[in-house]
């Protein structure tokens, strides 16, 4: 292999450029070509504000709020009192027809209307004995699929869907409902297969 020839000029440890070829500094200050209308724009207020002392900021003086006059103190009285008479008058929601139709059922006429429905099969329904007439005809209303789907919606704004979609829920249902509300019972608005999906849901 013949042997590489090296120039005289080029010391044998230099790791330079080459010779003809510039160099960057970052010695120099770099500049960016400005327009005129931009170097016009400052100011020599600036520059002058910028000097200012901090003495010569003025502080504002901020109010003592230990001494405000007694006639503030009055109103503020009556104002609280204002404000504890608004949050004593509660605003009942008023009740639409069907509300005072459905509390005017007795428990009788929702008997003859569970009556009605089974007198409707051929046979008896299987695991309802210990159930009460009002979970039964809750349980039947769940499984109504054409007043919509009851997961996910509370049986009350179920039944004021169907009825504001015209499909005429039974008002029965609504009564049965009113009337669970007033023994309080907190379950209610929960259907019952809701509330088994929500167990497998929990359970997996």
């Amino acid at each position: 292999m013949p042997a590489t020839r090296r120039s005289a000029g080029a010391p044998r440890g230099r790791t330079g450029p080459a010779r003809g070829q510039s160099t960057i500094s970052f010695a120099n200050r770099v500049t960016k070509s400005v327009p005129k209308d931009a170097k016009s724009l400052v100011t020599k207020v600036d520059v002058a504000d910028r000097r200012k002392p901090a003495e010569a900021v003025k502080v504002e003086e901020k109010p003592n709020l230990d001494e405000q006059p007694e006639q503030e103190a009055g109103t503020q009285e009556e104002v609280e009192a204002e404000e504890e008479e608004e949050a004593e008058q509660v605003v009942v929601p008023s009740k639409s027809e069907a509300e005072l139709q459905a509390e005017k059922l007795s428990d009788a006429h929702i008997k003859r209307y569970w009556k009605a429905i089974e007198q409707e099969r051929k046979a008896p329904r299987v695991h309802q004995q210990g159930l009460s007439v009002n979970d039964k005809v809750l349980r039947y209303f769940d499984v109504s699929s054409q007043y919509g789907p009851c997961i996910g919606i509370d049986r009350t704004k179920r039944w004021q869907r169907a009825e504001r979609l015209g499909l005429g829920p039974p008002i029965e249902v609504l009564s049965v409902l009113l009337k669970e509300h007033k023994k309080t019972n907190e379950g209610v608005e929960t259907a019952q297969m809701d509330r088994v999906l929500n167990s497998i849901a929990v359970g997996s």
